[in-house]
């Protein structure tokens, strides 16, 4: 007769990181679907009531959770309040170029950006961190690289939607990893220095009948109320599992979210799949195959050496 596995506290806490991790990255891959609902809404209209929500309902987890000092903590070290403002414009940049691309029927060319992400990542990690790089991801790199010029042959035109998300990403990626803040004070720092400039649209756009918030569409305003909470569970539920989990597994687990961007951009909003896409596509994926090969031999190479230390 079989013995009933007994499950141990360590692998309770790696199965909840596990579950929290994917509803992070499957609620991120759904976002453009969100976006589309708001569809009639100017990009930066959404992008201010999303900093503005982000906010507030930021705040409320902080005092909810007891931790409003480690914002007067954050706001005490000067490197750290500049940083962070870097990063804000960063991830301003990065959401409003997002935002205007889903609603302009990019969602497939947002998928590729979050797809070349790691691999910028990875450049930038060997650029400024001199972070070794193996041949297989100096190889995916060219691939990706090479897959990236043959739309610009065929089209006479760079992708820059998809250049544009994941170079902004990849350098808040890389500010970020130099400020030792936790996810959620530091996406309320990063909202904070930007909440001022997104008042003041919604005030103007409020004042002069322009704006969409309380125009008589309840069902509008819901959905922008909602940006803030769209915006911040997923990264609450990230940051619980990134704890949990090995980076090698977090590493596995994004591309689940540009894996449904493109199936969104390909099923449900039936953009174009031409054939340079398809095969900027292919290239992608064949560079992130050998990415994570190379990640998964480094791991391996690494957990070894800790072995026989």
């Amino acid at each position: 007769m079989a013995m009933k596995q007994v499950e141990t506290p360590a692998s309770r806490e790696t199965r909840s990181g596990l579950y929290a991790a994917l509803a992070a990255y499957v609620a991120w891959g759904f976002l453009p679907v969100y976006w589309k609902l708001l569809g009639g809404v100017p990009a930066l209209e959404i992008l201010s009531h999303r900093i503005v929500w982000s906010l507030l309902f930021v705040t409320l987890i902080l005092l909810f959770q007891g931790r409003m000092k480690e914002i007067a903590a954050v706001f005490r070290r000067p490197r750290t309040v500049s940083m962070l403002f870097l990063s804000s414009l960063l991830i301003g940049v990065n959401w409003l170029l997002y935002i205007w691309a889903v609603n302009s029927g990019k969602v497939l060319e947002t998928s590729l950006g979050y797809y070349i992400n790691p691999l910028v990542s990875v450049l930038f990690g060997f650029v400024f961190f001199r972070e070794r790089m193996e041949p297989i991801q100096w190889a995916a790199i060219a691939i990706a690289t090479t897959g990236v010029l043959f739309q610009v042959i065929r089209y006479g035109r760079w992708p820059w939607v998809a250049l544009g998300l994941a170079l902004s990403f990849a350098l808040y990626g890389l500010i970020r990893k130099q400020v030792r803040v936790e996810a959620i004070p530091g996406l309320f720092a990063e909202t904070a220095f930007l909440v001022i400039p997104a008042m003041i649209f919604l005030l103007h756009a409020g004042v002069t009948s322009q704006g969409s918030f309380l125009a008589g569409r309840f069902s509008l305003d819901m959905l922008l109320l909602g940006t803030g909470v769209v915006t911040s569970m997923p990264l609450l539920w990230f940051a619980f599992g990134a704890r949990r989990l090995r980076l090698s597994t977090i590493g596995f687990l994004q591309y689940i979210a540009p894996t449904l961007g493109f199936i969104l951009g390909t099923v449900v909003f039936h953009e174009q799949l031409d054939f340079p896409k398809i095969v900027t596509f292919i290239c992608i994926w064949i560079a992130l195959g050998l990415y994570s090969l190379g990640s998964f031999w480094a791991s391996r190479r690494e957990a070894q050496i800790l072995e026989k230390a």
